[in-house]
């Protein structure tokens, strides 16, 4: 039996709509091996599908289809410590997944690029697939159905304060409310903001961030969805956050910090919010992944 473990992603860092994507330091775990039939189960004992219409299972049968090769079934074994709809890549990781452990079940047909060609084709966007896969900060581009990216480490120093809420968003409830057209000056804002976010990141050059997270593409129109989101912002920035950006489609919330404010977060941050009727939520303190998905063999 085969291990795959994939990071989770937050996509966007505010700016960089569909283009910006960083692996974190939480992990899904799968276990995959070929049998005859269909046999999922979960680890941690999360309901998920144990069909076809499972996403790791869909994912592995699309590889299977590219190359040729008939699928016999397959037991897939979850451990999911990524939270489902949440802004966390959690599709992503188990399309991820599903296309890794196809991948080396018959002999590593595609090389790591071609991966994430598939993946994104798969979700549809690259942005949370692709930094599951390469790691790092990574930015992204499709043209003729082929992804341009750069992953690119993180400063050192950098640490990623999670805040998860209590209830889910999907991302399509998410995406539905988008404008389908943007004004030129809104265009060129969320550019040089996500240029620069870029940078601040590989760099280190922390005092940009709390402009280079600012945004008029998607968070404005996201924010209803997510109750108390400026007063958790607000409660971010008095702690000493440098940027907070809704991760993703949300409604998880991220803010960007120096290992020396973690413990002052971990201390205070949760506590602020029930202080202020914000109740439920629960805070990780993240380093980014520069390395990626991994298949071992266990």
């Amino acid at each position: 039996m085969i291990r795959i473990q994939v990071p989770a992603t937050s996509a966007n860092l505010g700016s960089g709509f569909d283009s910006l994507g960083i692996a974190l330091t939480l992990y899904n775990q799968i276990w995959m091996e070929e049998e005859d039939g269909i046999f999922i189960s979960s680890r941690d004992g999360l309901d998920v599908p144990t069909g076809e219409d499972n996403l790791i299972y869909w994912a592995a049968k699309q590889l299977y289809n590219e190359c040729g090769a008939k699928l016999p079934g397959l037991r897939i074994e979850q451990q999911s410590d990524i939270p489902m709809t949440r802004g966390l890549g959690s599709s992503s990781a188990c399309i991820v997944a599903g296309l890794l452990g196809a991948n080396r079940l018959l002999g590593n047909p595609f090389d790591r690029h071609e991966i994430v060609n598939l993946a994104n084709r798969l979700e549809g966007h690259p942005d949370n697939t692709t930094p599951a896969v390469l790691g790092g900060l990574v930015a992204s581009a499709v043209e003729n159905r082929r992804v341009y990216s750069v992953s690119v480490p993180v400063a050192p120093k950098i640490r990623f304060a999670v805040l998860i809420p209590p209830f889910e968003l999907k991302t399509e409830v998410a995406r539905g409310v988008l404008p389908q057209e943007v004004s030129r000056q809104n265009a060129v804002y969320n550019l040089s903001r996500s240029a620069l976010i870029t940078a601040s990141l590989f760099s280190g050059s922390l005092e940009n961030l709390r402009v280079a997270v600012q945004d008029t593409l998607h968070q404005p129109y996201r924010a209803h969805f997510i109750p108390g989101m400026e007063q958790v912002f607000r409660i971010t920035y008095e702690l000493g956050s440098y940027g907070t950006y809704i991760s993703g489609a949300g409604p998880s919330i991220i803010a960007i910090i120096g290992d020396e404010v973690s413990q002052d977060f971990e201390n205070y941050a949760v506590t602020r919010l029930e202080e202020k009727g914000i109740s439920g939520w629960q805070l990780k303190i993240l380093k980014s992944d520069s390395h990626g998905a991994a298949v071992f063999l266990d």
